[in-house]
Order: C-alpha cells, then sequence, then structure tokens
C-alpha cells in the first residue's frame, strides 16, 4: 500500500525492545505529513499531502493494549502541487476547510497482528466520524539528534470510501468516474520524546 491521511501518527509502537518503559511523545510538525491516493479518471493516481500534522503518542513497549495517539491534521494545508485543484479540494465539493479547517484520529484500540501492529480508532474528516484500522510500520529504533532529542518514525496507512465522509462530488464518464471513490491514506511521522510530567521540578524539602 503507498505511504500516503493521521493522522495519526500512530503509535501503538509498543513492539519496539529498545524501549525499557512507557514514553510520551509529541509529532514534529516540520518532520512529518498526511498524505493520500485516489484514481482519476480510471486510468492514473493522483497524490497529494496534508503538510500540518500535529498530535501527541504514548506508548508501553511491554503491552501495546496500552498505547495511544491522538492527532490532527490541517486540511488547509492540503497540496497536489496543482493550484486550480487544490482549490477545488478545499471547497464545499470536498473537504469545505472553511467550515471543517481540520481532520483528526484518536486511537481505541491497538495490538499485535502477527509481526505487526494494528490500530483502530476515529477518523473525523468533513464533520464526520467513523471507525477505521491502520497498519503500523516502526517504530524506528530511537535516535539522539545533535540538539539533545531522542526521537523515532512511525508510518501508519489504512484505505477509506471517501463517500462514507460525505466527500461525494464526481462526475460519470464512460466505464466510471472522474474521481475514485477508494482514497488510501497514511501518516509518516517523527516524534519527539517528551519529558515524564513527575520529572518536572518538585517542591524542595522545607529545611
Amino acid at each position: 500500500m503507498n505511504r500516503s491521511l493521521v493522522i495519526a501518527a500512530t503509535l501503538a509502537l509498543g513492539a519496539a525492545p529498545a524501549f525499557a518503559k512507557p514514553a510520551h511523545y509529541e509529532i514534529d510538525p516540520a518532520h512529518s505529513s498526511a498524505e493520500f491516493v485516489v484514481r482519476h479518471m480510471e486510468v492514473s493516481n493522483v497524490r497529494g499531502q496534508f503538510t500540518k500534522v500535529s498530535g501527541s503518542a504514548t506508548f508501553d513497549p511491554e503491552n501495546p493494549a496500552n498505547d495511544s495517539v491522538e492527532a490532527t491534521v490541517d486540511a488547509t494545508t492540503i497540496n497536489t502541487h496543482e493550484e486550480k485543484r487544490d482549490a477545488h479540494l478545499k471547497s464545499p465539493d470536498f473537504f469545505d476547510v472553511a467550515k471543517f479547517p481540520t481532520l483528526t484520529f484518536k486511537s481505541k484500540k491497538v495490538w499485535k497482528d502477527g509481526g505487526r501492529l494494528k490500530m483502530t480508532g476515529d477518523l473525523t474528516m468533513h464533520g464526520v466520524t467513523k471507525e477505521v484500522t491502520w497498519m503500523l510500520e516502526g517504530p524506528s529504533k530511537p535516535q539522539k539528534t545533535p540538539w539533545g532529542n531522542t526521537v523515532v518514525g512511525v508510518t501508519a496507512v489504512t484505505k477509506v470510501n471517501r463517500g462514507d465522509f460525505g466527500l461525494k462530488w464526481n462526475k460519470a464518464i464512460e466505464g466510471g468516474n472522474v474521481v475514485g471513490e477508494e482514497v488510501n491514506i497514511g501518516i509518516e511521522v517523527e516524534m519527539i520524546e517528551q519529558a515524564p510530567k513527575s520529572a518536572a521540578a518538585a517542591p524542595k524539602p522545607a529545611k
């Protein structure tokens, strides 16, 4: 499946043995994006992306059932490298970004399926919420940045019918429609580990 919206970062990353305890991460918007692929005119694929993704994730390497993720995608950042098409996608015919400026995802369950992780949760797009299942790739091995942060990367992919979310605009052509109904969507995220809240400065005992 093409790495194409997410989301939602994703992150039931529980399988990585490099992590010794549950950890909390924040998505780095500068190194993350939500992408999609949809059929055009029954002959080719159109690829696009949303360039601003934010959110957070908590995962437990010992028990993926404790993992969780929340992600927000800025719908106004849609980019298919064609100005007129992008304007149409932002219009009420499709995402109606003036009314629905974001897409969101909130996980409900994470589990292992063979050697990979799967995650279900609520995807809200165009004001409609549906449960979707994501296949997860990762997490990558943790890396230390030159600035002292610890980061990991995760990919999540899924497939939806756009009509289920009220994105129903189309034009009939011989043998089909201008825009395909099935959309491959996904999220590529880089996440920064956050210090435990308990590590915040505690009041000093009285002398």
